[in-house]
């Protein structure tokens, strides 16, 4: 049988010439050649002349290498619990998902950003991916504001969406207080952290922003160790 999974992993690894090659074993080992099979050989035909660039969006987007995000630096003293950064100013493209549970509106923004760095701008420009993807969760409030960073060539002018739901927004510089953690983070674990984080805020006297806090993922889905998380709140 014919493993999807297994040639999926193999274009994603950019190993065109592997998957060309264990496809055509695979389907010499089927006789007659049933339509199906035929299907998917003219499939892979064509899909070996994507792009390089198609390719290495692919590949950063979901293995997460290399990939670029917005600069900070230390602003305090790394403690046990958290750590205070100063984020410079800087562009995101944006998207406001309501009415939906916060795991349902991570989907459905992720797809609409990734679509706008794909080429669905004015400039049809495929942009590269960046980390950390946000989630803005405000308390009492069913909205959620996901985010990518812009690349630092496309900050000072970043092709504008054709999706009317998707918009560029710059982010002032800023003190944030960060904490990190690992594993697979769902929503649940998010506001679990951001418990803590806002717990030991407050018993060290910190003065923060507490109507609302953003989560921040560096990771897909594919990789299995060392992932990392934060939850962020801003420093009043």
């Amino acid at each position: 049988m014919i493993s999807l999974d297994l040639l999926a992993t193999l274009f994603l690894m950019q190993d065109t010439a592997g998957a060309h090659c264990w496809l055509t074993f695979c389907l010499s080992t089927r006789t007659p050649r049933s339509p199906s099979a035929k299907l998917l050989s003219s499939w892979v035909a064509s899909s070996l002349y994507f792009s390089g660039k198609m390719i290495k969006s692919f590949k950063q987007t979901f293995l997460s290498l290399d990939l670029p995000s917005p600069r900070w630096s230390s602003a305090e003293t790394m403690a046990k619990d958290y750590e205070l950064r100063q984020y410079e100013t800087a562009k995101w493209v944006s998207t406001v998902i309501r009415g939906e549970t916060q795991k349902e509106a991570m989907r459905q923004g992720f797809w609409k950003l990734f679509h706008y760095i794909q080429g669905k701008n004015e400039k049809e420009m495929k942009i590269d991916m960046t980390v950390p993807v946000t989630c803005l969760i405000k308390s009492g409030c069913a909205d959620f504001k996901i985010s990518f960073f812009v690349p630092f060539e496309h900050q000072d002018s970043p092709p504008q969406p054709t999706d009317s739901d998707v918009f560029i927004e710059e982010r002032k510089a800023a003190p944030i207080f960060v904490r990190s953690f690992g594993g697979f983070a769902s929503p649940e674990k998010y506001a679990e952290e951001a418990e803590v984080l806002a717990r030991v805020l407050r018993n060290r006297g910190q003065p923060f922003h507490e109507d609302f806090f953003y989560t921040a993922g560096y990771d897909s889905p594919f990789k299995l160790f060392n992932r990392h998380n934060e939850v962020w709140y801003f420093k009043k």
